[in-house]
């Protein structure tokens, strides 16, 4: 899911992590591996966020999906695996 400015700030209030800048070099190579969405990195590796159904019709809701983790101790390669759903919900507030 790739995310908008506002929604990127709504999300990280809601974990604990940082967005990668679109510019990031990295970005291009993780969309050819992942999709096209907006890349998190926190403690556990590198994180996205996928929609779910919203209990409201106003309001985007979605997981946080692992989608590597880090392979060494100074958090500077990953390892990808299997898409794993973290148990994350974040809520992002609609624009009207």
């Amino acid at each position: 899911m790739k995310l908008n400015s506002a929604q990127v700030e709504r999300a990280l209030t809601q974990f604990e992590a940082q967005a990668l800048p679109e510019d990031h070099p990295v970005v291009p190579q993780l969309a050819s591996m992942f999709g096209d969405h907006t890349f998190f990195l926190d403690s556990g590796g590198l994180n996205v966020l996928e929609p779910t159904e919203a209990s409201e019709r106003e309001t985007t809701i979605g997981m946080i999906v692992n989608l590597a983790y880090w392979s060494d101790e100074t958090l500077t390669k990953l390892s990808p695996h299997e898409p794993e759903p973290t148990g994350v919900i974040v809520s992002l507030e609609s624009r009207h």
